[in-house]
């Protein structure tokens, strides 16, 4: 009989850790806030060690838009996104 290596075991179970967050009546701007504030928390934790990984529809996106600096070209952003401000801008 061989014996198990439970404490290989033990660190290959608690270093990895998963957390499925469900969300309900939230808006949509809350929602893409949500996943920049997730962001920030993944890439400010990644020098302490911890790697990340956010799974979400548009995920990558979402982020690219939330970086962007303001004056930027807004190519990149859902056209549905740049419809709305540009009605928006002609309602003002």
């Amino acid at each position: 009989k061989q014996g198990l290596d439970f404490n290989h075991l033990i660190s290959y179970i608690y270093s990895m850790k998963e957390v499925h967050i469900e969300v309900s009546n939230i808006t949509q701007k809350q929602w893409i806030n949500l996943l920049l504030e997730l962001n920030l928390v993944k890439s400010t934790w990644r020098r302490f060690g911890p790697q990340m990984n956010i799974k979400a529809k548009n995920f990558e996106r979402i982020v690219k838009w939330g970086r962007k600096k303001h004056g930027e070209d807004a190519d990149d952003i859902n056209p549905a996104v740049r419809r709305k401000r540009f009605i928006r801008e002609i309602k003002s």
